[in-house]
This record gives structure tokens, C-alpha cells and sequence, in this order.
């Protein structure tokens, strides 16, 4: 049964450690800021698979040309076969955004609330807080609630 009396418990037994805390804020960022492939910063051109999951084009093209043994296929890129498989995003910079504009010395401030991009139609920042669809025939990105407002088949540019 246990504990009877016949049984000393020990100690990593008995207390149980902390949990993780997983930030979301930082998941978000990292889903929307980085190359999901490369773990670098996203710069154009940049392509998404079918699960949304973003990624540098040169990191894809990389990936795809180094079919060597050694190297075991990437978990972040391993349903991508072709380039067939991914789209080409056509997104519409943020007035807001002042990233890159300033000088790079070290002791600048990296705003992570700001988006790089936004939504055309709607205006909302493509920061990981609100829903994004991209049109897999000519890769336009929008925000699920511009797509839900205007209800065309249509791309909207």
C-alpha cells in the first residue's frame, strides 16, 4: 500500500519543484519577429508554408538545396519539399515602425509591442495579438477581420 510504516520517503519525493512559466508575449514575438527555420530576424522576402509559420527565403532555399545524409531534416521545415510548397508574401510595411531607421550602436531601444507590418485594409498591427491570413494564389496578407468585412473571393489589392 505504501507509506505503512515498512517505507521512507525521500525528499524529491515528497516536494515538488516549480512549474514553467512559458511567456506568451515572448512566444508571440518569436513566432512573428524571427525565421521560424533559422531562428534569424525576418527580412524580405519572406515566404509561409501551409501552417502559417513564417520563414527567410534564403533559409527555405538553403534547406532545400542541402539534401546531404549527415543533416537531419529541420522539424520546423520538414512537410516542406519544394519551394512549390510555400507563398511568397506580399506585406504592406507600418508607417509606425522605426526598427531598422536608427543607428545600431548597441543602446537602442527595441520596441516589440511595434509591428514591422500591418494590416492594408484594416490597419492592424501584424504583432501576434490578432488573426493574419495570406491568399495562397497571390500572397496577400490581411487580418482575419478585414477578410471577415468585406466577404469577397477577390483579392483585395
Amino acid at each position: 500500500m505504501g507509506c505503512d510504516g515498512g517505507t521512507i520517503p525521500k525528499r524529491h519525493e515528497l516536494v515538488k519543484g516549480p512549474r514553467k512559466v512559458v511567456d506568451k508575449n515572448a512566444e508571440l514575438v518569436a513566432r512573428w519577429y524571427y525565421c521560424a527555420l533559422s531562428q534569424e530576424k525576418l527580412c524580405r522576402p519572406i515566404v509561409a508554408c501551409e501552417l502559417g509559420r513564417l520563414y527567410n527565403k534564403d533559409a527555405i532555399i538553403e534547406f532545400l538545396l542541402d539534401k546531404s545524409a549527415d543533416k537531419t531534416p529541420m522539424e520546423a521545415a520538414s512537410h516542406i519539399k519544394s519551394i512549390k510548397n510555400v507563398t511568397e508574401l506580399n506585406l504592406a510595411d507600418n508607417p509606425a515602425w522605426s526598427g531598422d531607421k536608427e543607428s545600431i550602436k548597441g543602446d537602442k531601444y527595441d520596441d516589440i509591442q511595434s509591428a514591422r507590418f500591418i494590416c492594408p485594409v484594416v490597419g492592424l498591427e501584424m504583432n501576434g495579438r490578432h488573426r493574419f491570413c495570406f491568399l495562397r494564389n497571390c500572397g496577400c496578407v490581411f487580418s482575419e477581420r478585414a477578410l471577415k468585412e468585406i466577404k469577397s473571393e477577390v483579392c483585395h489589392k
